[in-house]
């Protein structure tokens, strides 16, 4: 009866694959890996690539507008405020260009920037709220900076380093770190509203915080390396409920929608649909690799990347699959990992004597660590392999 049913759900999702009507626009190919997620206007998309270069690409054509060098890779979205786009890189530098020509209108230099471990694919992407630009560092502290000048307002020292991005509710900026603590603090001094410490794991007793948290009506809901997603009284940062995926770091940003949330998961190659309110689960999809990046809603669609090198998009109440994208480097490759079963080879293993070199397979899939970003039914992402992809699905319609 198991093999029946493994079997039936491989003829289900090669299926949806087969049928899959997603089509390519045009795609745009960086000198390396793409971990930043993109930003739009109306004309362009904006991305930071592993090249250290940081790219401006028209939405319709995929034509290189303009591209501004740095000398550090670039691992986060962006942000527009005004005529201003805003993103930061590896050697702790937060640069503001003007949007329209690419010019650098002002620097700010941190103490630095770190790696965590091989995982720790992101940047804090900056995010602005009142004329301010709110970003966390390798350096351990979280800064405020003016959007127009560069000038530091304040900045706030945690016990570690601090790549999740932040998000504003009110005037309480809401931001988790490597440190294992979740932190509230002011938005216009920097001062400490209140925090939580992450109950940890055998294994990971940290409890790290790797990415941004949501929102939904008055909790903020984030996940963690020690198996948990939290869900916390954004006013007071008391406990209101978690829940705990035995097995797996939890590394992806909820997306709240229709009540619900729906994150992915880590090491159980899973994406739940979770109820808001209490953490119940609605629906579960089973996957073979991890999504780190954040799901987006379109219509009764949701839509999200996978390391495996493929795109899905899965109806929102129901959880089946609908279209999904795959890279040619994942269709090329992906016998070399993964058997009829679509489960790993035998003599594959992701956590064995060499990961660093499993890892390098996986992400030569065309990885999609970076989060989708769609706008009118067009979705744009970029992949490990540098390829910037613009994607159209006729179920975004």
């Amino acid at each position: 009866m198991k093999l029946f049913n493994i079997v039936l759900a491989s003829i289900f999702f090669y299926t949806f694959q087969v049928r899959a009507q997603f089509t390519c626009n045009w795609k745009f190919k960086a000198k390396s890996a793409i971990y930043s997620s993109a930003t739009a206007d109306s004309q362009n998309v904006y991305f930071g690539s592993s090249d250290s270069i940081f790219y401006a690409i028209n939405k319709r054509s995929g034509e290189q507008m303009w591209r501004y060098q740095t000398s550090g890779s670039i691992k986060s979205k962006p942000c527009i405020i005004k005529d201003l786009i805003i993103f930061n890189n590896t050697e702790g530098k937060i640069f503001a260009l003007n949007k329209e020509s690419g010019k650098l209108v002002w620097m700010y230099k941190t103490k630095g920037e770190k790696q965590y471990d091989m995982w720790d694919y992101y940047l804090s992407s900056p995010v602005t709220h009142n004329g301010q630009v709110f970003i966390g560092s390798g350096d351990s502290c979280i800064y405020s900076l003016n959007a127009t000048t560069g000038k530091l307002n304040w900045k706030f020292k945690t016990r570690g380093i601090v790549h999740a991005s932040a998000i504003i509710n009110g005037n309480s900026l809401l931001i988790g770190g490597f440190d294992g603590y979740f932190y509230a603090l002011n938005c216009q001094n920097g001062k400490l509203i209140w925090k939580f410490d992450t109950i940890g794991d055998r294994y990971f007793p940290k409890g790290e915080v790797q990415t941004a948290a949501a929102i939904y009506k008055n909790t903020v809901i984030f996940g963690s390396r020690d198996y948990n997603i939290y869900a916390l009284d954004i006013n007071t940062g008391n406990g209101v409920w978690n829940f705990k995926e035995r097995g797996s770091w939890v590394i992806a940003t909820p997306l709240v929608h229709n009540e619900n949330i729906y994150l992915g998961t880590s090491d159980t190659h899973k994406f739940y649909c979770l109820n808001a309110e209490d953490g119940e689960i609605k629906w579960t999809l089973p996957l073979n690799m991890r999504v780190y990046g954040t799901a987006v809603a379109h219509n009764s669609s949701i839509i999200f990347g996978c390391f495996n090198g493929k795109t899905y998009s899965v109806n929102s109440q129901s959880g089946k699959v609908e279209s999904v994208f795959q890279t040619d480097e994942s269709k090329l490759n992906y016998s070399g990992i993964y058997n009829k079963e679509d489960h790993f080879k035998e003599g594959f293993e992701l956590y064995g004597k060499n990961p660093e070199q499993s890892e390098k397979a996986i992400l030569n899939l065309g990885a999609f660590v970076a989060s989708p970003l769609v706008e009118k039914g067009t979705l744009y992402c970029g992949d490990t392999n540098g390829y910037f992809y613009s994607i159209k699905c006729s179920t975004f319609n």
